[in-house]
């Protein structure tokens, strides 16, 4: 009797520490298509998101449930192109926990706005890394690589270089879709572009912003403020290399689009000649966001 309790506590446990890496909340709307039968579809395909992001094994790295990735995803159906194709938007946010503080860092914030997938009642969705498959379950994946790619680039120096190559597979083996997103003559700001960016030398400072911004500098914050903020500011000083050699690129769009209102939130606490250095470095390589920065010191 003892020996099948110990047993059955021993599963139990297990099941407890070991996890999935993602944590994502999914949320499928469609104001624009009316119908019983639509939100039918809506309602299982949310469902159908939900378990593939947080049931798939991403990575050969073990989770327990605390450590999982905290992630969203906002699926805005706008179209319906046939019986069973949609035409939609899709946001994807992230999130990393921030040391000894209740405090979450925001990681990612980006919205993909072609997004083209066929979807039928009790479809299940089904991925394999070597092959293209269906659009549905690419973009997805692909969005899940690119999540804990960004996760793992904050926790270790150019850490998350091989999900970042597991994404570009996926934008490899799509080139021969049709859906729109895949392609790097269809646009320079989509899925290609992204991985393209963050896998290149030139682009590199950025990532290793990444990590002494989130490593170096907010994991220290709460215990030492001043330091933690000046190790940021050394941060930024990364991309200013970046931008002399590639201005207005996406893949530094990317990075404002999570950070910028954190940064003005993090120096509008500093000190005068922390904010006028953050302030000059901000507006340089980020112009279309000036206004917010100037905010810091006042102006």
């Amino acid at each position: 009797m003892n020996k099948y309790f110990y047993i059955f506590l021993f599963l139990i446990i297990a099941k407890l520490i070991v996890s999935q890496e993602l944590n994502c909340q999914v949320s499928v709307v469609s104001p624009q298509i009316q119908g019983t039968t639509e939100k039918q579809i809506f309602e299982q395909l949310q469902k159908a998101i939900f378990e593939f992001m947080n049931n798939t094994k991403w990575t050969k790295d073990n989770y327990t449930s605390s450590e999982r990735i905290d992630c969203s995803i906002l699926i805005n159906v706008t179209t319906k192109l046939n019986a069973d194709d949609y035409r939609a938007t899709i946001q994807i946010q992230s999130r990393r926990p921030i040391y000894k503080s209740s405090y979450f860092s925001p990681t990612i914030n980006y919205i993909d706005e072609n997004f083209i997938f066929k979807f039928q009642q009790f479809q299940q969705l089904e991925f394999n890394l070597n092959t293209y498959t269906t659009n549905i379950t690419s973009v997805l994946a692909y969005y899940a690589y690119l999540v804990l790619a960004n996760d793992y680039d904050t926790y270790s120096n150019l850490g998350g270089t091989e999900y970042f190559q597991k994404a570009q597979l996926i934008v490899s083996n799509a080139q021969s879709a049709s859906e729109a997103g895949w392609k790097s003559f269809e646009s320079n700001k989509n899925r290609y572009w992204i991985v393209e960016n963050a896998l290149q030398p030139v682009f590199q400072p950025i990532r290793e912003c990444m990590y002494k911004y989130h490593r170096l500098g907010l994991d220290i914050m709460n215990e030492k403020p001043d330091e933690g903020r000046k190790e940021i500011l050394k941060s930024t000083e990364l991309l200013l290399g970046v931008y002399k050699n590639r201005p207005a690129s996406f893949i530094m769009e990317l990075f404002f689009n999570a950070k910028s209102d954190e940064m003005v939130n993090i120096f509008s606490k500093g000190f005068p000649d922390e904010k006028a250095k953050i302030v000059e470095t901000l507006t340089t390589v980020d112009p279309a966001n000036s206004t917010k920065y100037f905010k810091i010191t006042g102006n």
